[in-house]
């Protein structure tokens, strides 16, 4: 029986997203998420109390050819969600609840840095603040996103 911390069929998505190997088996079943890997967010540093990713405009830009406003929410989303995860432990999950953010700043070219940064770490909720910068360190955008973490079910005896 496979579970949700057996290395699997992903590992070469997370090498290639920059997954710090000690996080593989519990992402080895279900990998990193299609639309992150669209998207060409890069792992540097991955722990539920901080968590940080790069992000290319290049391919993630609106029709004024400026990095698309949903871009940010997906980094920031993708990282507040890992770092609830990760604080949610063996046996748990989180999941989104809710999510805003405020945009300071466009960026036509380059690569966003979003920086995770836990607010609370609770029993039942987790949030997070993402700030996105450019490669000079300009803030670009501010999020913040708040988690359920919840526990799993059971699968049923029947099915």
């Amino acid at each position: 029986m496979m579970d949700n911390f057996t290395p699997g069929p992903f590992a070469e998505e997370l090498v290639t997203a920059g997954i710090p190997e000690h996080l593989h088996e519990w992402l080895g079943q279900m990998g990193i998420g299609a639309l992150v890997v669209k998207m060409g967010i890069h792992f540097l540093e991955m722990s539920p109390e901080r968590t940080v990713a790069t992000m290319p405009v290049q391919g993630n830009t609106q029709v004024a050819g400026i990095l698309h406003g949903g871009a940010h929410v997906v980094l920031a989303e993708t990282l507040g969600s890992f770092s609830a995860g990760m604080h949610a432990g063996e046996g748990r999950h989180a999941v989104g609840i809710e999510v805003n953010a405020t945009h300071h700043r466009s960026i036509a070219s380059g690569t966003v840095t979003g920086t995770c940064t836990a607010i609370h770490l609770g029993r039942t909720l987790a949030t997070h603040e993402v700030v996105m910068t450019d490669e000079a360190g300009r803030k670009l955008s501010t999020a913040r996103i708040t988690n359920m973490i919840r526990d799993n079910r059971e699968p049923d005896a029947g099915a």
